[in-house]
């Protein structure tokens, strides 16, 4: 190592260290999600509303407005559904679910009828008239109509224009009509009141302003519950919404996985057990079509899979990752295709490049089996998988290039730094490089740059894509360790450019998850193992 490094004598041994750990954690992490989790058990199975959405097969989207959805597949939806549902919430009467209360009614099934508002009044009235229609031919069905469902929250229409359809339903029918949003938009419109017969709120601990952990949630849900009744008292108010993603990116303190997602459910079930309040989970199944508005989290609220299976038990232990033995076979395929790359022109002598390779395949392959878990359940096309795929064979071409290189200069007994005492420039189409690598590195670096401006400027709905970049950020960074006089050209001044961004973009969203979210934590940590070696590269090269 050459000299005038201060932290030469380290570098070996924290390198190994690295390495080991990479490794160590691949293996714990997969062990983790594949530990049953002990949860209270639910008092009953039976959920007493669940809302109703038939589109969850591929490309069925409620924003095809020539979507239909034919009355033999609401049928047998609510036939399978009324085996654990008293009730089903709708939250429009086309593409052919204003046959939802009559199917109802054959399976003993109550109805809370959405008529969906938005901002086209002709829309609009094509709903209320369908809905005050249902509301006469289905009159015994029906526990009660919503007549908008956000649509404050999204800004669509008036408080005054809201009311007045409000109004009218409310003329044409005793059915009771309410109006559904998030508790907060209650607070605001409380004049809504007068003209509805009960209050529908949604409170989604995960989606709240200040998102509260999973073991938290239940009280949360609880104390804005008598918080509500105490501010609007003689009305009866309704839980519209509530429930908890199985995935999706961490929110602070909240995370979205099936274990809190079976957490929520049973405790929240256990709660409404012991008090007279009347409310509705979303939602009976996965909706693949909310990806486009929320990101993964978006198509994962469903108590049943896009399959109409259950996606958890309501009593007993609860596994995140039942398939997880797979990923650890991944790593070990990793492993050995490592091993046999570094078998290929050789340029060591002795077990320690073995077993750095070793290290380095597995930790790589359990690493890209999260990636591949990953872009099973965000992967919205094909273009996405295809996206993925390509990235993640990027990913895994990087790694292994850079594993050979780490373990020759690991197991080499040859003092690399007295093969070049002076650095060696490398030129490619009239750009002078750093370092062989530096095509790679700065791919990597331009990738993680423009994915971390849009992690801070429009994060709430995007994943932390960890198991992809932690090969190549963890690959540098050991790289940048074992650096050699060999590697001591000035970086480009695009690269010194990221390098001093990277760590900025990793930081700030850690500010925006109030430093509580560890996943956040690991993402500023691969920033930081990318940018380091640029910036310590241009350190030394203006000393040389």
């Amino acid at each position: 190592m050459p000299p005038h490094l201060p932290y030469a004598r380290f570098a070996r041994p924290l390198a190994w260290l690295v390495l080991v750990a990479a490794a160590v954690f691949g293996a714990g992490y997969w062990f983790v999600l594949g530990r049953p989790i002990a949860l209270p058990d639910s008092p009953t199975a039976k959920i007493a509303c669940v809302s109703y959405a038939p589109f969850r097969l591929k490309g069925e989207t409620p924003f095809d407005l020539n979507a239909f959805i034919p009355p033999e597949r609401i049928d047998a939806d609510l036939k399978a559904l009324s085996t654990r549902f008293d009730c089903v919430r709708t939250y429009s009467m086309g593409q052919g679910l204003g046959a939802v209360p009559d199917i109802a009614g054959r399976y003993h099934m109550k109805v809370l009828m959405g008529i969906w508002l938005g901002r086209d009044p002709v829309a609009n009235e094509r709903e209320i008239k369908l809905g005050i229609e249902a509301a006469r031919r289905d009159h015994d069905s029906l526990r009660g109509i919503v007549v908008g469902n956000e649509v404050l929250l999204r800004g669509e229409l008036s408080e005054k224009a809201l009311a007045a359809y409000i109004a009218r339903v409310n003329e044409a029918t005793d059915v009771p009509v309410t109006y559904a949003d998030v508790w907060e938009f209650w607070q605001k419109h409380p004049a809504l009141a007068k003209v509805t017969d009960y209050l529908t709120i949604h409170i989604l601990p995960y989606w709240e302003d200040e998102p509260v952990a999973p073991e938290d949630a239940v009280r949360h849900v609880a104390d804005v519950y008598q918080k509500m009744k105490g501010e609007f008292p003689g009305k009866q108010i309704m839980i519209g919404e509530t429930g908890w993603p199985s995935q999706g990116r961490t929110r602070r303190h909240a995370s979205a996985s099936l274990v809190n997602e079976a957490r929520y459910m049973r405790e929240f079930l256990n709660y409404a057990a012991t008090v007279d309040m009347p409310y509705n989970v979303i939602e009976a199944f996965d909706q693949p079509w909310k990806r486009d508005l929320e990101g993964t989290v978006g198509g994962y609220w469903g108590i049943f899979d896009v399959d109409a299976k259950p996606k958890f038990a309501m009593q007993g232990p609860i596994v995140e990752e039942p398939r997880w033995t797979w990923a650890l076979g991944i790593g070990v395929v990793g492993a050995l295709l490592f091993l046999l790359a570094g078998a290929i022109r050789r340029r060591w002598h002795g077990a320690s490049g073995w077993v750095s390779l070793a290290l380095a395949g597995f930790a790589s392959g359990t690493a890209l089996a999260a990636h591949a878990r990953l872009l099973s359940f965000a992967a919205r096309d094909n273009v996405e998988w295809a996206t993925g795929i390509i990235i993640g064979v990027v990913a895994l071409a990087t790694a292994l290039s850079l594993a050979r290189a780490i373990a020759a200069r690991l197991a080499s007994p040859i003092d690399l730094a007295a093969v070049a005492p002076r650095p060696v420039e490398r030129r490619r189409l009239g750009i002078a490089w750093s370092d062989a690598f530096t095509p790679q590195r700065f791919f990597w670096m331009f990738v993680l740059t423009l994915y971390g401006i849009l992690q801070v400027f429009n994060g709430r709905y995007r994943d932390f894509p960890i198991g992809l970049f932690a090969l190549p950020c963890i690959g540098f960074f050991l790289l940048g360790l074992l650096r050699t006089r060999e590697d001591s050209l000035m970086p480009l001044v695009e690269e010194r450019l990221m390098a001093v961004w990277i760590p900025l973009l990793g930081i700030a969203v850690v500010v925006e998850e109030t430093g509580v979210n560890a996943v956040s934590w690991g993402w500023l940590l691969l920033n930081l193992a990318l940018a380091w070696p640029v910036l310590t590269a241009w350190r030394r090269a203006r000393r040389l």
